[in-house]
This record gives C-alpha cells, sequence and structure tokens, in this order.
C-alpha cells in the first residue's frame, strides 16, 4: 500500500500533538469569564461579543485555506501556538478591557493559522482512514481544552489573574519542540498545485448545497455545545458552586468530548456521517435538558461525561465529510467550512448570552436545547454514502 492510501499514524499523531499544544492556551477564556465579569462588571451579552471576537479573524479563513493550496504552510503551524500562547497568557496582565479584545483578536489569527491548514495535511496522512484521522486530529484539542481550563486556573491559584504570564514559556517552548519534529514531516510539497483547472468561485458554486447543509448542521449543534463550552463555569458559579467546580466541570465535558472525537469519527467510517450525526443531534438535546434539571445532585458529573463524549464527536465527522471531496481547491473547501464553523457557532454564542441576560442561563439552556433539533433537518440533506 502506497502512503497515498496508507494511514500514517507517525504523522498524524505529530499533527495531532500540535493541536495539543495550540488549543491548551486558545481555551483559556472560558474558565476566566467570572473573573472577567466581576473585574469589569461585564454583562453576559459582552461576554458573547469577547468570543466573537477571538473568532472574527476566521472571516479571513478561505484566504489562509487558498494560500494553503499552493505554498509549504508547516511552518505557520509551528509558530501558530507560540502566537496564541503569548496573547492569552498576557490577558490577566491588562488593565482594560480594550486591551483584552486586542489580545483575543490576535488569538484569533493564530488560531486561524493553525486551523485552516492542519486538517488538510491531516488528509494527506490518513490515506484512505480519513474519518480516523480526523478523530485523532481532534482528540488532540479536546485533551487541551480539557487540561486548558485546569492549567489556567492552577495559574490563577499560584499567582493570581495578574500572573498568568508565567504560563507563557511553556507555549514558546511547544513551539520550538514542534519545529524539530515537523521539519521532518515532507508533505509541505502536496500543496504546491499546478494551474487550476477549475476556478475558486466556480468550486464554491459546485459545493454551495454541501456548504448550507454543513451551515444549518453548525449553527444549530453550536447552540447545544456553545452553552455548555462558553457558559458553564459561569452557569456553575451562578449556580452557587465555586470557581474551580465551574472549571472542573468544564474538563469534565471537555476530555469526555475527546473520547467522543477518538472513536466518532472511525465509526462514521463504518456507519456512514450522516447516519452518525443524526444519532448525536437527536440524542444531546435531551441530555441537556436533563442536566438543567439534575445539575445540583450527584448525577450531574456523569452526565456532564455521556453528553461531553456525544456533543464533540460531531465536529471530526463533519471534518471527514468536507475532506472527502475530491477537489483541486482542497484549502479553499477547508477554510470555506472552518469560516462557517467559527462565525455561525459564534453568532449561537452571541443569541445565547443576549438570551442569557433575558432569561437567564437556566432557561438559556432549555430553549437552546429544544431548537437545536433543527440541526436534524439539514443532516438529512447530506448524501447518504
Amino acid at each position: 500500500m502506497d502512503n497515498k492510501n496508507k494511514f500514517q499514524q507517525g504523522k498524524v499523531i505529530t499533527i495531532s500533538f500540535a493541536h495539543f499544544v495550540h488549543d491548551v492556551y486558545s481555551s483559556f477564556l472560558a474558565p476566566i469569564l467570572p473573573l472577567l465579569i466581576d473585574k469589569f462588571s461585564l454583562s453576559l451579552s459582552f461576554v458573547s461579543f469577547l468570543t466573537i471576537i477571538q473568532r472574527l479573524p476566521s472571516l479571513l479563513n478561505p484566504l489562509v485555506g487558498h494560500i494553503a493550496d499552493k505554498l509549504p504552510i508547516r511552518y505557520v503551524l509551528i509558530a501558530a501556538p507560540a502566537l496564541t500562547a503569548t496573547t492569552m497568557s498576557l490577558i490577566g496582565l491588562m488593565p482594560s478591557i480594550t486591551m483584552i479584545v486586542v489580545l483575543l483578536l490576535t488569538s484569533g489569527i493564530g488560531v486561524s493559522l493553525f486551523h485552516v491548514p492542519a486538517p488538510i495535511m491531516i488528509k494527506h496522512v490518513s490515506g484512505n482512514r480519513i474519518g480516523k484521522g480526523m478523530s485523532y486530529f481532534m482528540l488532540g484539542g479536546e485533551i487541551a481544552r480539557s487540561l486548558g481550563p485546569l492549567y489556567i486556573l492552577g495559574g490563577i491559584s499560584l499567582w493570581g489573574l495578574e500572573g498568568t504570564y508565567r504560563l507563557l514559556p511553556l507555549g514558546l517552548l511547544a513551539s520550538l519542540l514542534l519545529y524539530f519534529k515537523f521539519k521532518n514531516i515532507s508533505i509541505s510539497d502536496d500543496f504546491k498545485k499546478k494551474e487550476k483547472d477549475t476556478g475558486a468561485i466556480e468550486t464554491i458554486k459546485e459545493q454551495l448545497p454541501l456548504f448550507i447543509s454543513l451551515s444549518g448542521i453548525i449553527f444549530f449543534t453550536s447552540l447545544v455545545k456553545g452553552s455548555l463550552t462558553t457558559f458553564l463555569p459561569t452557569y456553575m458559579t451562578e449556580n452557587g458552586a465555586s470557581l474551580w467546580i465551574g472549571g472542573i466541570s468544564l474538563a469534565i465535558v471537555q476530555f469526555a468530548g475527546a473520547a467522543g472525537t477518538l472513536f466518532s469519527g472511525t465509526i462514521s467510517d463504518k456507519i456512514g456521517r450522516r447516519f452518525t450525526l443524526l444519532i448525536m443531534a437527536t440524542v444531546t438535546p435531551f441530555l441537556l435538558i436533563l442536566f438543567v434539571f439534575i445539575s445540583h445532585t450527584m448525577f450531574a458529573i456523569p452526565l456532564l461525561v455521556v453528553i461531553g463524549v456525544i456533543m464533540f464527536a460531531t465536529t471530526p465527522v463533519l471534518l471527514a465529510e468536507v475532506n472527502i471531496i475530491k477537489s483541486e481547491h482542497a484549502g479553499l473547501i477547508n477554510g470555506v467550512f472552518m469560516t462557517l464553523n467559527f462565525v455561525l457557532s459564534a453568532i449561537a454564542l452571541l443569541i445565547i448570552g443576549v438570551l442569557g441576560d433575558l432569561l437567564g442561563l437556566k432557561t438559556t439552556y432549555i430553549i437552546t436545547a429544544l431548537v437545536s433539533f433543527f440541526s436534524v433537518l439539514f443532516i438529512l440533506r447530506l448524501p447518504k454514502k
């Protein structure tokens, strides 16, 4: 079996490790939101705005993807963790919310520079097991988002919010280590294409039905995912839990999500991506509603584990659905998908924040769970195979 069809596990793990390092730092915002809310007297709507600011550079994802089709991009991947680590570690030092906005915007640039090319690299080293490759890739990100909250909260416990800049050296060291690991991965030549037979605009038009389906799936599933990943620590503290309990709850959800991402892509390779998504889209809303009513009991943590496993499993399946497309503009298609993912999830977060201010997070959780069932309509539009 040649390398084009072979699952190159070593290279997949290396790229997934880069994902882990990067996302440890990009996950710092949600755990410290209760502190920022208290320090700057922020509303939940403005908190949603902060998340949107961090995702704003995703509007450039199609351009980043188009460039990735033509040029070597592994050095961008190496630099991205250092950029994100620097900006996110300095948030605690900032004396004004304006400066925090600038840091979040800069970190968003790092996020785009990493997340657009990386799945394309995974595709090139996963052979005919793209679903499995995307599961490995997302596993790195989900473990990072599990450990990231504990890492930042540990730093706050030791040095306070203003001392989190001390967490920066690990991110810089990680980029240095990534350089030595990535320099021997010679797949960048695969991105150097000949002149395209199909134009970029024509490619987007050709894939428009798929993008419409993906948009509906992303938006409605993001209502549930955004409720938990961004506002769970705030929800827990509002209901009498400590900041640590809120952070640990988020870490539990994210860690459980790591297990879901590990297996969902492989499962979708076998039973079909549409069927896999249908299971997740119908079960997750019921579990979120159940969590609202038992969040004060001993069953809350086990339920969060189940929610995390199922809720986060959608992303590697969608990534596989996108990257299975045979196109001369794979980077562009992946960039458009990433833009849809970041923008629509940001809009969902803004809606959650506004509803949270008006109705409270408990009622908002119930509403978003019910509305998320509409994702089923868009999943049914996906190809059966």
